[in-house]
């Protein structure tokens, strides 16, 4: 059998370039070497593109690239592979950036589109999307940030400047403490904090507006958090439910990746009736912003009520050993292998 030329590309420019090798090591060393001829190419955070020389093989990996040989000609390179599978995390590489420069180039690729990416990617866009899709969301505002002046969006194309002081007491007047401040446009929780006091939000608005000109602040949920794998192009597969116990406040960039304390449970424990809800809510949320390929969709499920929240969708979920997209479904009886497996096989479909 013809072995497929595989490429896998990871780094990036994005806060997440490090996590983002480890999840490609982690594909790699699971791939079936008598089907996939491997193209490892990483990005750097300059953006300049590398064929990748390290031993993927290697029990762990911290994500640091040091034997790389540069490629001269990137069009010409990819333009080799018979399909694509992108393993990276936040701007350039989730967002729907890659994914248009692979439809120019018309090769096959793993998971989401371009509108699927951007829409996933963009915090206050999906709010829009899920909104019109009828999913419950915590209460939120949207604002902007231009020429070190702020807006209140309150609503698409419907925007007004006010001082940041101002908009603090607007804000509080909207939603109740605690509440989260995030860049709309980052992974990992990179630029989120979790605020308590009118002071803590204007410092974190502040703090969340280095990352992206788009801020959202979301009121903060009494609830377990959930998330729920999909897979598919037409026909939708959501896995079992999966339970974060975060090491911190919130499932921080360092309680996913360094606080050895957080913990996943899976399967959750959960009635019956409020997992089906879960999964069914995660397929609706996938079709909702044109989702292909994979996501992981994350959830709240407040306490006393049960009623499920949605909290967003992430088209390129991690990949590491520890990371939940593939343990959910290795949990329902897919394997990591199969799982790759299945979404080489959906991207060339």
């Amino acid at each position: 059998m013809k072995k497929l030329k595989l490429g896998v590309i990871f780094g990036g420019m994005s806060t997440e370039n490090e996590v983002s090798v480890v999840s490609a090591n982690s594909v790699m060393k699971r791939l079936d070497p008598k089907k996939y001829e491997l193209f490892p190419i990483y990005i750097d955070k300059q953006g300049k593109w590398y064929k990748y020389q390290e031993d993927f093989t290697k029990t762990t990996y911290d994500g640091k690239v040091e034997k790389k040989e540069e490629i001269t000609n990137i069009i010409q390179y990819l333009k080799q592979l018979d399909v694509i599978f992108p393993v990276l995390h936040g701007l350039y590489g989730e967002d729907g950036s890659i994914q248009g420069l692979f439809e120019l180039l018309n090769i096959p690729y793993v998971g989401c589109k371009v509108l699927a990416s951007s829409v996933g990617m963009d915090k206050a866009y999906t709010k829009i999307v899920f909104k019109e899709a009828g999913l419950n969301q915590a209460k939120y505002t949207y604002l902007r940030k231009r020429q070190e002046q702020y807006y209140l969006v309150e609503k698409i194309g419907t925007e007004k400047q006010k001082p940041l002081s101002k908009l603090v007491k607007i804000i509080e007047q909207q939603q109740n403490y605690p509440m989260f401040v995030k860049p709309a446009n980052s992974g990992s929780s990179v630029g989120i904090r979790k605020v308590k006091t009118g002071e803590e939000l204007q410092k974190a608005i502040e703090y969340a507006s280095q990352y992206d000109t788009k801020i959202v602040i979301e009121e903060g949920i009494k609830g377990r958090e959930v998330e729920c794998a999909v897979l598919g192009n037409d026909e939708i597969q959501a896995s079992c439910i999966g339970e974060i116990k975060a090491a911190d406040e919130f499932y921080s960039y360092e309680a996913k990746y360094t606080n050895q304390e957080s913990k996943t449970i899976i399967p959750a424990e959960l009635p019956e009736n409020v997992s089906n809800e879960i999964r069914e809510s995660a397929i609706k949320a996938f079709r909702a912003i044109d989702g292909t390929g994979l996501s992981r969709v994350d959830f709240f499920v407040e306490d006393e009520t049960n009623r499920i929240i949605i909290n967003e969708i992430n088209t390129l979920p991690g990949f590491t050993s520890i990371s939940m997209y593939p343990k959910l479904f290795e949990a329902v009886g897919i394997s990591y292998s199969q799982l790759l497996d299945q979404l080489i096989q959906l991207a060339l479909n």
